[in-house]
């Protein structure tokens, strides 16, 4: 379990976290990382995170917290329903630099999650509140639709999004931020939601 920080140190420390687990890879993502890119010592860092997991959960919940407060904003913005659906779906995809940031993030964490009930855990916990949100974006877009078409097209498009996303991770050459877009706009366009 992680202790409390001061202010300050935490945001320093949680900005190295994600960074070098962005820039680094879920490999190097070592307490000694973290310290040299927070500019601070492994003592201070084992403070925070007395282990790598705990740098690891950091890092999601942290990655959960900016995808939501963006995904809220997005939504609030959206003048109809089709509008926020499309808008939100955006920010799941890797299209600028922070975005590319969160998909080597998330998919880092994924990687690790399996074999450990912990990290799993977490992953189902924000994955279940995105299909949540999905779903009900899905169900305001498309009032008429029967709950098991919702449901299908909301794997679809979580699929869509989430699929490119990791793609772009590793391949950003090939899965650009127009691919991406395009990718989503054709989802979006078969289910009749453009």
């Amino acid at each position: 379990m992680s202790r409390p920080a001061d202010g300050d140190a935490d945001a320093r420390l949680s900005r190295a976290v994600y960074d070098v687990l962005a820039h680094q890879g879920l490999e190097r993502l070592t307490i000694r990382a973290v310290a040299t890119a927070a500019g601070c010592t492994t003592g201070l860092v084992m403070h925070r995170f007395p282990h790598r997991r705990a740098l690891l959960l950091h890092a999601r919940r942290l990655m959960h917290e900016r995808t939501r407060s963006r995904a809220e904003a997005a939504e609030a913005a959206a003048p109809t329903p089709r509008a926020a659906l499309r808008d939100v779906l955006r920010h799941g995809l890797s299209l600028d630099a922070p975005g590319r940031r969160e998909s080597v993030v998330w998919t880092g964490f994924l990687a690790a999650a399996v074999g450990d009930d912990e990290l799993t855990a977490l992953h189902r916990t924000h994955n279940r509140a995105w299909r949540q949100r999905v779903t009900r974006l899905v169900t305001a877009a498309a009032p008429d639709w029967p709950p098991e078409r919702v449901s299908t097209v909301m794997y679809a498009l979580i699929s869509t999004v989430e699929g490119a996303a990791a793609l772009a991770a590793g391949d950003p050459d090939t899965f650009t931020p127009a691919v991406q877009s395009e990718l989503l706009d054709a989802t979006l366009a078969a289910h009749g939601l453009h």
